[in-house]
């Protein structure tokens, strides 16, 4: 076995659902701006910085901005989802989280977040999950986005342990990408068929223990 010394999370659909918040987020940009904006568009946000992720809504609606615009819309897009974010509580911490992260702490595994979210320490002070993490890497430490490995290779540099030994639980497609890219063990949290290249997917992480961990090989 080579011996997993660290487990990196992404945030939003691994440790907390705020999956449902983004989307509501956008889908009141794209009434705005008169673009068709589904669940299912939003699934190709999943992951993405948001300056990304409004280019994508942009092309959905064949709309051009000028950067000032762009800027001005994605603030206002974020002013909606922290509004939403706010009332987190620790009840919308996902199924096994914190048994898995204790877990992990009782063992001497270190824990770090890789998210591109720039409001990741405002989510995990509203969940009470702050004191949980060795290394907090987020869009505000990071300039590329998943499926670039940076954000998972800061996390390793911070814990100073080789990306080698080192697992990443994403939700995903790009985020298993950056994984892979990183030279990393990977996990992925929800479905199979979108997260095939991981090297094996649980539904969420109270599946998770420390036999499945020794699996990676």
């Amino acid at each position: 076995m080579n011996k997993i010394k660290a487990c990196l999370f992404d945030l939003d659909g691994v440790l907390v659902d705020t999956a449902k918040y983004h989307f509501l987020a956008w889908k009141k940009l794209a009434n705005e701006l008169n673009i068709e904006f589904s669940e299912e568009d939003n699934e190709k946000l999943k992951g993405i910085s948001r300056m990304a992720s409004l280019e994508i809504l942009l092309s959905l609606g064949n709309m051009e901005l000028s950067n000032e615009m762009k800027l001005k819309f994605a603030e206002k897009k974020n002013n909606w989802y922290v509004e939403y974010i706010s009332k987190l509580t620790p009840n919308d911490i996902l199924p096994g989280v914190k048994e898995f992260l204790t877990l992990l702490k009782c063992h001497d595994i270190k824990i770090a977040l890789g998210s591109a979210s720039k409001n990741s320490m405002l989510i995990l002070n509203k969940l009470n999950l702050v004191n949980y993490f060795d290394a907090i890497i987020d869009g505000n430490k990071i300039t590329k986005a998943k499926p670039n490995p940076e954000v998972f290779l800061k996390c390793a540099e911070e814990l100073n342990i080789s990306p080698k030994h080192c697992v990443v639980f994403e939700d995903a497609e790009a985020g298993i990408e950056a994984a892979i890219n990183a030279g990393m063990y990977s996990i992925g949290i929800g479905s199979p068929s979108i997260l095939k290249k991981a090297n094996f997917v649980v539904d969420n992480l109270s599946y998770m223990n420390l036999e499945k961990l020794s699996l990676l090989k």
